[in-house]
């Protein structure tokens, strides 16, 4: 995993199979401050006098020449820190990361950085180890550019890196790989919390990074890692995971309620491969819900995710019931006015739902409710399904709120995720 962070922040990660990338920052030139005073060799001085007309002249390689002399020739830490002084302004005008690298270390090594520039060439070459694959240095600079008190936000995405680099991406489940796996997310989650502080927005690629990372390594936090994945990119195929989430820890929910979760990805653009759309309309036909059996297969078909001949069966049998299930829908609609409880509306709005008649669900829904006998947390979610569906958000979200326990709260919680950020 590669975060690369920029001393100007602009943190854009992007999630390549667990890999990130990002720009790399440079150091900025030493500002005209006091810095240590130093007793630096009379060789180590004619050497550097040498390595920087060299570097002025643009002569790179004799400018580099001239500083492995000097070093052949140090003799102290003053010498080193001088020698790494002037490798770093000559790193910066050749562009040359690796002499940047070795300049940054042999400062910091010498013991004598000032202090306000020990955080920043820590956090650069935290940055540096990072990109060698050099986990352990990077983390141990990373945490002393945050003990200098250098900018969070620009460190923490390192030691995440640096402990992701370490867990590798074998079976992240196991020790060590799941300590530093914990470790990386720690740090991820604080280098968002940086970010926001520091007013700079946090890529949503992170938390899909922090739900990779928690999935692997087994970790009981990845269903929050998958929320603020949705919040950060409402996307239909980021509800996918909270909803795959949600169904493995309730491996026993009913046929009714696993109809409307999938209904939520329906909704959402989330219906991604054959298999979520073959699942969906073998919950609608479970259920009895017919016309959505063939609706929820048409738009696999016409999406090209699923073929002809896929789910042709239920899809066969639920289009040799529609007619009939439709033409008794009028009968009973009246039976529902004169039914003593609720069940004849609830079953006859969920036919109106399934076959996209919102505004008759929505009626019929209601005077189950009013009718009572009938449960009323399904009764809810699926008139907050049909009022979502019409366009009714506001009303929706009153319905779903009004679901009360187990479940069906979850599920109604995952339709107000939706609606939270339903247009986004």
């Amino acid at each position: 995993m590669r975060f690369v962070t920029p001393v100007a922040l602009a943190l854009a990660l992007a999630l390549t199979s667990g890999a990130v990338s990002a720009p790399a920052f440079a150091a900025k030139k030493e500002e005209k401050k006091a810095g240590p005073k130093l007793n630096v060799s009379p060789d180590v001085i004619k050497a550097l006098q040498t390595a920087q007309k060299a570097a002025e002249a643009q002569d790179f390689a004799g400018a580099k020449a001239a500083l492995a002399e000097a070093d052949s020739k140090a003799t102290s830490n003053d010498d080193k820190y001088q020698i790494g002084a002037i490798k770093l302004n000559t790193s910066i005008t050749s562009k040359d990361s690796a002499l940047q690298g070795e300049a940054l270390t042999q400062m910091l090594d010498s013991g004598l950085t000032p202090p306000e520039q020990a955080g920043q060439f820590n956090a650069i070459a935290a940055d540096q180890a990072m990109g060698a694959k050099n986990y352990d240095l990077a983390i141990r600079r990373g945490e002393a550019a945050l003990a200098a008190g250098y900018k969070a936000e620009a460190v923490q995405p390192t030691l995440a890196q640096a402990y992701f680099g370490k867990a590798g991406t074998g079976n992240g489940s196991v020790e060590p790989a799941r300590g530093f796996n914990q470790k990386g997310l720690a740090a991820l989650k604080a280098a968002a919390v940086a970010s926001k502080a520091a007013g700079q927005p946090v890529p949503a690629q992170w938390y899909q990074i922090g739900v990779s990372r928690a999935e692997a390594a087994k970790l009981p936090d990845v269903t929050e890692w998958a929320t603020l994945a949705y919040q950060a990119e409402p996307s239909g195929q980021n509800l996918r995971t909270l909803v795959r989430l949600f169904q493995r820890a309730n491996p026993n929910i009913s046929n009714r309620e696993n109809l409307d979760v999938l209904r939520v990805l329906g909704a959402s653009d989330g219906l991604v491969i054959a298999a979520d759309y073959t699942e969906y309309a073998e919950m609608a036909s479970k259920t009895g819900i017919y016309g959505e059996v063939k609706s929820v297969i048409d738009k696999g078909r016409s999406k090209g995710v699923l073929n002809a001949s896929s789910a042709s069966d239920i899809y066969q049998a639920a289009a040799s019931k529609i007619a009939g299930d439709k033409s008794s829908l009028g009968s009973a609609e009246a039976d529902s006015q004169k039914g003593a409880n609720g069940k004849i509306a609830a079953a006859t709005a969920d036919a109106y739902l399934g076959y996209g008649d919102y505004a008759k669900a929505v009626k019929l829904f209601e005077l189950a409710k009013q009718k009572g006998g009938v449960d009323a947390d399904e009764v809810n979610t699926r008139l907050g399904i049909a009022k979502t569906l019409s366009g009714d958000n506001a009303g929706a979200k009153a319905s779903f709120e009004a679901v009360q326990a187990g479940s069906r709260k979850q599920v109604a919680n995952l339709w107000l995720a939706y609606l939270s950020t339903k247009g986004a």
